[in-house]
Order: structure tokens, then sequence, then C-alpha cells
């Protein structure tokens, strides 16, 4: 196939925004045309305008190609009902622009849409607003394709803009556009098509909504079946450069008609059009699926560049067919010698996306290859590999010890999505390390400014779960914490975030009342429990559980009584039938039974949530005693609280219990009990032993407790 010359890029900002199709009858068709287009655009030369969403800090499906931020596109982010409830859209007093980067002004005047009693909170001259805010560090996704000059013919450079148009010459196009009407022909539509897209991206808006330039895309449309392969794929690519929405209906029609030729298509013409619909921003599941027919009928053809293109291709469009997993993970293996750094970035980022599975040990070979020149791969590279080893569990010592001097070294420049993913990746492998963790924490308030309320609410989690108290980096927690109050809004969307970053902050003892009251209020609730696609009754649970015991002085609301009994019997449930089966728990009842002289002595509950932790136990322990000699001492209650820890409580290698288990060990002392640990060091060897060692042992470590 020809290379095509003209290279796309993708101009910034565009919203997501539906155009109507309108079939051609006679020129009369314009008004209707252009009311229609009217109802779903609103056009301005800065690109188009809509009413504010909150979502707007969730991917848009058009990333900037121009700045080079297409970043993760919150691939790890749930798919939630997009229309908001009627609380949140009470008050239409403000109009606010959509906007990413929200200033701080227009944000706080968003709490009120959560908040009715309330004031707007006007932001005080604080620490935060007196530092300098940073850009946000732009990241080049697309760099792998500068590894190999194979790449061109697959893919598109996002670097360079054709030859620019001036405008005139724009309005001499869509001038023979209006005087040829029906006698185009299908190279004359894709000509005009091209020629337009060569204009400054600024000038975009102003054709897209011109009517001659929507007769022409009419045109193309009735041209479709007789373009040849090569004409249609410079009209897709004319799409990325006229910054077509990702929903515009032509698309549909242009996706049918691509799959209806997959069949005569060459396998790198197929790839092309799959990195085309990438730019535009469209999924295409239609397509990718004759793309996949494709690769399986062509894996011999498929080398080094041709593989990680592909990969690529799977992760944006978020799965692999289950067939293809093993064949690719071979070929991958095959190939692994000859990859170099920012493919192998790439490579972890599509199966991260799409959720690929491969072996544990393809897994630890590709993390060894990118340890082998990890100073060599860019920040972005690095990252991925962290974010594959997230999703696959692997803990590799080797990669995070150098991560441990790599990413301070780095910091400094990162971005915040990226030093996210750091985080979380450190917290989900239980690694708790200094160096990496103040490093990120010294660099994050800078970019505060820069958070989505995802980066912010997941940094607190990952920071809270390792354990790693406020004093360490004083400005960490409150920086975090006030970018929550600043993007309220987006919880609407997205209310798990408030939720995991509150939790978070609570496992090192921080409690916003603010946003807690929030979280618990009832509006919030409702929203919650709508989310069918996530289950966030036990974290509702779980921190309603933490205002009684932590905040005594608590006036807010709270959850429901119905609500609190419904989770309490849905988590017992699950812990009856999983963690109450487990050999080291019914063991350490067992002998408990024994020890203490029968059942009425054992009580056995959840720690968290905070269920209803001893009424009849309590009972039986305040009958006389004869074991005292004073009446003081025979009434003296002592409660005891038996945990059985396991390595999932603790940081690798530490005895650092991580962030929720330190909590349910706080809480218990704080309802009055003595917290006798069964360390899975001590206690698992024991399961071997008789039960007299298993006695002794529980009986010495009773004693130091009483």
């Amino acid at each position: 196939m020809p290379r095509l010359r003209h290279l796309p890029g993708l101009r910034k900002g565009f919203a997501r925004a539906q155009h109507a199709y309108i079939k051609p009858e006679d020129e009369a068709d314009d008004l209707e045309e252009k009311r229609i287009l009217s109802q779903h655009n609103e056009v301005c030369l800065e690109g188009y305008r809509l009413r504010y969403s909150p979502s707007s800090y969730h991917h848009s499906a058009l990333n900037s190609a121009a700045s080079h931020s297409q970043t993760d596109n919150d691939e790890d982010e749930q798919c939630l009902p997009t229309l908001a409830p009627s609380f949140w859209q009470r008050s239409n007093r403000y109009s606010v622009s959509c906007s990413r980067h929200l200033s701080s002004s227009k944000n706080t005047l968003l709490d009120l849409a959560f908040n009715k009693s309330s004031e707007p909170e006007i932001p005080s001259a604080s620490s935060y607003q007196r530092k300098p805010v940073l850009p946000d560090v732009k990241v080049e996704t697309r760099a792998f394709h500068k590894c190999r000059p194979e790449y061109a013919s697959m893919s598109l450079d996002l670097n360079q803009r054709p030859h620019p148009l001036k405008w005139e010459e724009a309005m001499q196009l869509l001038q023979k556009v209006a005087v040829l009407k029906g006698s185009m022909k299908a190279s004359d539509v894709s000509q005009f098509l091209m020629e337009l897209s060569r204009l400054h991206p600024d000038k975009m808006p102003l054709v897209r909504s011109d009517q001659r330039f929507i007769m022409l895309l009419r045109y193309s449309v009735e041209h479709l079946r007789y373009f040849t392969q090569l004409q249609l794929l410079e009209v897709l690519q004319s799409f990325v450069w006229l910054g077509m929405p990702s929903a515009h209906t032509v698309l549909e029609l242009y996706e049918t008609e691509l799959s209806r030729r997959s069949s005569q298509m060459t396998l790198h013409q197929l790839i092309l059009a799959a990195d085309l619909w990438r730019c535009i921003g469209k999924q295409a599941p239609q397509f990718l699926l004759h793309l996949y027919d494709s690769v399986r009928l062509h894996l011999g053809q498929l080398g080094v560049p041709e593989l990680v293109q592909l990969l690529y291709i799977l992760g944006e469009g978020r799965q692999c067919p289950k067939d293809l997993i093993r064949p690719l993970e071979q070929l991958l293996m095959h190939h692994l010698l000859q990859l170099r750094p920012e493919e192998v970035g790439v490579i972890c980022l599509g199966l991260f996306k799409s959720q690929t599975s491969i072996s544990e040990s393809a897994v630890t070979r590709i993390v060894d290859k990118a340890l082998s020149f990890v100073k060599e791969m860019s920040d972005f590279a690095m990252v991925n590999v962290l974010k594959y080893l997230r999703f696959s569990y692997l803990y590799h010592r080797a990669w995070l010890e150098a991560m441990a001097e790599e990413v301070p070294k780095r910091a400094h420049r990162m971005g915040v999505k990226g030093l996210m993913h750091v985080a979380l990746t450190c917290s989900a492998l239980h690694y708790s390390n200094d160096s990496i963790l103040t490093a990120v924490a010294d660099r994050v308030p800078l970019l505060v400014p820069h958070c989505r309320s995802k980066d912010s609410c997941k940094l607190l989690w990952a920071y809270g779960t390792l354990g790693f108290l406020p004093s360490r980096s004083p400005s960490f927690y409150p920086s975090l914490t006030e970018s929550l109050r600043q993007r309220k809004a987006e919880f609407q969307r997205y209310p798990e975030h408030l939720l995991t970053g509150l939790l978070g902050l609570a496992f090192v003892s921080q409690f916003p009342e603010d946003l807690i009251a929030l979280a618990l209020s009832p509006d919030f609730i409702n929203l919650a429990l709508k989310c069918t696609q996530l289950e966030l009754k036990k974290d509702l649970f779980t921190l309603d559980g933490v205002v009684a015991l932590e905040l005594p002085q608590w006036t807010g609301p709270r959850l429901s009584n119905e609500l609190r009994d419904e989770v309490t019997e849905m988590l017992w449930t699950f812990a009856q039938s999983d963690v109450c089966q487990k050999p080291e728990v019914q063991e350490a009842e067992s002998a408990l039974k024994d020890l203490l002289g029968g059942e009425e002595f054992v009580c056995k509950r959840m720690i968290l949530p905070h269920t209803h932790l001893t009424t009849d136990i309590i009972e039986t322990l305040t009958k006389p005693s004869h074991l005292g000699s004073s009446r003081k001492d025979s009434n003296e209650i002592v409660k005891i609280a038996v945990q059985v820890s396991n390595r999932n409580h603790f940081c690798s290698q530490s005895q650092q219990l991580l962030g929720l288990h330190a909590m349910k060990r706080r809480q218990l002392k704080i309802a009055g009990y003595r917290v006798v640990e069964l360390s899975y060091q001590e206690w698992f060897p024991l399961l071997r032993k008789s039960r007299a060692e298993k006695l002794a042992y529980l009986h010495c470590k009773l004693y130091d407790n009483l």
C-alpha cells in the first residue's frame, strides 16, 4: 500500500458530541441540517462549548495529539451511569465551562450542590495558593513509533501536521463543493476532505459548522462504496485532522464499510485503519473483530513492529480475544530479545489496558527485559511496567529495588498520573519503600491543581494503605484533602472515589469532617447505592463505623439502622463461608474454648465493619467470680480480641500492618479491647503441632496481655 503522507494530530479538548446524518433529498434540507446541528453542538471559535458536566475529568474520546498528552485514558475507570440524580441539579445558579482544569474559585461554587445548608467555602490565602502552580507534564504516549521505521506504514505520526492551508484557500474549496454538488466523484470527495484537513486546528470548528462541509460529508457517504482502499484510509485520516467528534454518526457508516472490506485489505492496512480509529477516539469494536480475524490467519506475518502495534491497539480497544492470548504470548516470548525500551513499555500498557493475563513466567521475563535497560526507559514506559505488575500481582523484587533508585531521580519531572500509578502499584504489592513514597509525596502537592478526584483519592488510598504517616510529609495529606473539596462535583459521577479517599485518610487517623458528612449524607448514599457496577455498601458501612468509634463528638449524618443491619448480615454471611472456615481460624477458636472453659467465653465476630464486636458474652463475664479476693477485682472485665493474621495483613518483608488492619487494631483498642495477635510466623507452624503445644502458646499469649 502506498505510504500515506499526511500525518495526523488531534485537536486538544474536543468534547463528545452527536451529529445527525440526514439522507440527501435536495437543497432545502440545509435548513433542517442546520437546525439539528445546532441542537447537538454549540460552536465557538475555541471549539465545542457544552453545559458543565463534572465528568469532564473523565477521558474524552479525543485526546490531544498536539500536546502529546494521550495518557492512560482512565483505563481502570468504571463505566457508571452518566445521568446525575436530581439533587445534583437543584441549583442552576452557576454556569461553569466544561474544562478539565477548573479554577479553584469555580470549583468552590460547586460545593452548594453537595451542602444545601452551608455557604460556599471561599479559599483562604493558604500555603497551597501561595505555591507556584507547575505546568502539567506532557507525556509522549506513542514514542515507541520512533523505534523502527516499519511503524510508519501501520500508524500515523501525531507529532506533525500536514502542510498548512490558508483560510482563503479553504473557503475556495468549500465554494467548489457548493458548485459541484452531486457531480462530484469519489476522488473529488476524498481530495476535498484531505485538503480541508490541512487547515489550522483553530479554524476547524468553523469548517465543521459550515453547511458546505456538512454537504461534503453527505457526499462522502454516498461515495463510500466507490472509494478505493487508499482513498478510504485517506478520508479516515482527514477526519483525524478535522477533529471529527468520535460520536459523529458518519463514523459508524465508515466503520461498517471498512468492516465489509476487511477481507480485501492487507494486514498492514487493517492495522493502520485501527490506528486511525484510535486517533479519532472511536472504539470501533465491529472493525476490530475483523482485524483480529485477520491476525488469526496471518500470525506468521507478525514481526516485532506488527506485534507491538497490535498489542497497543488491543489495549486501546480494552479487550483481547481469549483465543489470541496464548499465540500472542508465544510470539512475544519469541521476539523478546529484540524489543527496545519503549516497546516493552507499550506492550505492558496494552496488556494492562486490555486486562490480558499471561503466564507468570512470561510476565517475569518481560520485567527482566525491562530491568535490563531500565535507565534508558522513559518515565511513561517505566510506569507502564509498574501498571502491569500491579495487574499481575507479581512481586518482582529486583524491579522494585530498581524503582527505589529510579523514582526518586525522576519524581521531580513526572506528572500526577504517573506518580499515582507508582504509588498504587506499591500499595497493591504491599511494597513500602521510604525513598519512593517520600519522593512522590514531596512532588504531589505542587501538582494538585492537575489532580482529578480519581488521582487524589487513589493517592490517599495508596499512602494510607502503606501507613505513610502525615508527619513524614506535612503538606501531602492536607493538599490532597483540599483538592477533594475543590472537585466535589466530580463525585456525582464517581462516588466510589470519595469513599476510597476518605478510607485512605482514616487509615492514618485523618478525618475531614466536612467530606465525611458529605459521604454519609442521604443524597450521596442514595447515589452510591445506585452504582450497580460497584458494591459500595461495605465502604459506606466501614466509614460509618469509623465515625462511631473515632469521632465521639460527631453530630452529622449516619447510615440508617436498616442499611447497617443489611450490610452486617451480608458481610457476616460471607465471613462464615470464607474466613471462619480457614484452618487457622477454626484451630484458634477451638483452642480458646478449651483454654477459657467453654464456648460461652468465646465470641466470634468480624472486626470491621463494627458488628453488634458482644452483649451475651459480657453478661456471662460479669457474673461473680471466685478468682479475685476483692469485690473490685471480681467485677473487672477484661475484653480480649484475638486476631489471626496472615501475610496479606502486612507490608511485604515487614511487621508493619497495612492501613486497613492497622485501623482495625487501633479501633479495637478504642473500643476497650486488649489485642492478642496470633501471627502467621508463630501460629501457622503450630497448626501441625499437638493440642498441648497450641494451648501452651495461647496461654502465654493471653497471660502476657492480662
